[in-house]
């Protein structure tokens, strides 16, 4: 197939997509995408034509990871312009983001484990030469396999990658190359805008075989060559196997974690890189609004720290509201104290670098005699119980939660 059975013009149209971190911007994308969420989106969605060429997806993720732009809003617009039917791809596409972070949810030990087992690995990399070298070859585009040399180097510099892209450079860093995949799952929460612990860390256990347990993906020439329009063929340079990585572990499936109301009392409003519309939910009844950092953006390229703090100052331009250094504890109690307020809400935190950061502040808090309030979005409430197997359970469930949500037609 062939770029003009797809278009039914040639060459698909130059469209580039510049991520600016405000509401404004990603609005103006899902807009300029909304009528392409049906068929068209379903018919060339897992093709990658190069980051000039970005008319057949949304790339509407950096904006919607860091909820600079929600999931529902996303859905709203959509079915008000498509048929149920017609963007089912879309709207299953939306799915998965929270698919993942439902899971992981209920399998915390999954993120506990990668951050040890990355620390060992980043220890590896200081003992080791040849590992080293190896990873710093892969990392700067020097492998020789063309198209992960060229994917390497277009993550750095744009801060995205398609998500079939994402796939196959996994797999050959795994598969092919014989690296560590959680220094491939680092190396993109370095450089990914849309860089979620949750879909980041499930990708790459899936891709390996550790997520569905002995089914692993096989980065395969013909496929690229099909899925870039032949931009790419790295025929006889690709593993021919993609044996399942296998934990000596049985990660148990726990209760989701009790969220919290909003209090009936004033309070402080956090705002952290997980929901920065959160200032349009609470910020009318709250004292005062803090914007809130992670520490986890020093390791991450400049590019992402950029994007996540100019998210974080969009939320709160017309807020009067305050943008912090990571010493949380210390200027959130000295603005409660001053604002007279006792407690604090935040939007839930979903497992990851944000909720880690709460929970080592949370005793501080505490002991400053405040109450922390984690509120969850419906959203969240009605995806993520269904997501503690595969995908497939969520899918089934996408017309009931549609229908929770107010959306079903």
């Amino acid at each position: 197939m062939n770029t003009q059975d797809l278009f039914g013009q040639g060459t698909p149209p130059s469209e580039s997509v510049t991520f600016a971190p405000t509401r404004k911007a990603g609005l103006e994308r899902l807009e300029k995408f909304l009528s392409r969420t049906g068929h068209h989106y379903e018919r060339n969605r897992n093709y990658d034509f190069g980051p000039e060429q970005r008319s057949n997806i949304s790339v509407l993720s950096p904006w919607i990871r860091h909820r600079i732009i929600t999931e529902q809003e996303v859905l709203t617009q959509t079915l008000a312009r498509q048929s149920p039917s017609a963007a089912e791809k879309f709207v299953q596409e939306v799915f998965w983001r929270g698919y993942f972070k439902g899971w992981l949810e209920q399998h915390p030990s999954v993120w506990l484990s990668y951050k040890r087992d990355l620390v060992q690995k980043l220890d590896a990399l200081e003992a080791n030469n040849f590992l080293n070298a190896e990873y710093q070859t892969a990392i700067e585009g020097r492998t020789g396999i063309d198209c992960f040399d060229q994917w390497a180097r277009e993550l750095v510099e744009t801060g995205y990658l398609h998500n079939h892209t994402r796939m196959w450079f996994a797999s050959i860093w795994v598969f092919t190359l014989g690296l560590p995949w959680q220094l491939g799952a680092d190396f993109f929460m370095q450089h990914l805008l849309d860089g979620d612990p949750a879909s980041n860390t499930c990708s790459w256990r899936w891709v390996s075989g550790l997520h569905t347990k002995g089914k692993s993906y096989l980065a395969r020439a013909s496929n690229i060559a099909k899925f870039t329009d032949g931009r790419f063929n790295p025929v006889g340079q690709l593993s021919p196997t993609a044996v399942p990585l296998v934990e000596d572990f049985d990660h148990p499936l726990l209760p989701i974690p009790e969220a919290d109301a909003l209090p009936e009392a004033a309070f402080l409003l956090l705002v952290t890189p997980e929901d920065c519309q959160a200032s349009a939910l609470w910020a009318e009844n709250a004292a005062a609004v803090l914007a809130l950092p992670t520490p986890e953006q020093e390791r991450q390229s400049i590019r992402v720290q950029a994007f996540k703090t100019g998210a974080l100052q969009d939320s709160i331009s017309d807020l009067n509201g305050t943008l912090l250094c990571a010493d949380w504890v210390t200027q959130i109690t000295e603005v409660a104290r001053e604002a007279n307020v006792k407690h604090i809400v935040t939007a839930y935190t979903p497992i990851g670098p944000s909720a880690d950061q709460l929970a080592t502040a949370a005793p501080s808090l505490t002991e400053a005699g405040l109450t922390l309030h984690r509120v969850r979005r419906p959203y969240d409430t009605l995806t993520w119980p269904h997501a503690n197997k595969g995908f497939f359970k969520v899918k089934k469930q996408i017309p009931k939660i549609l229908q929770g949500l107010g959306l079903a037609p």
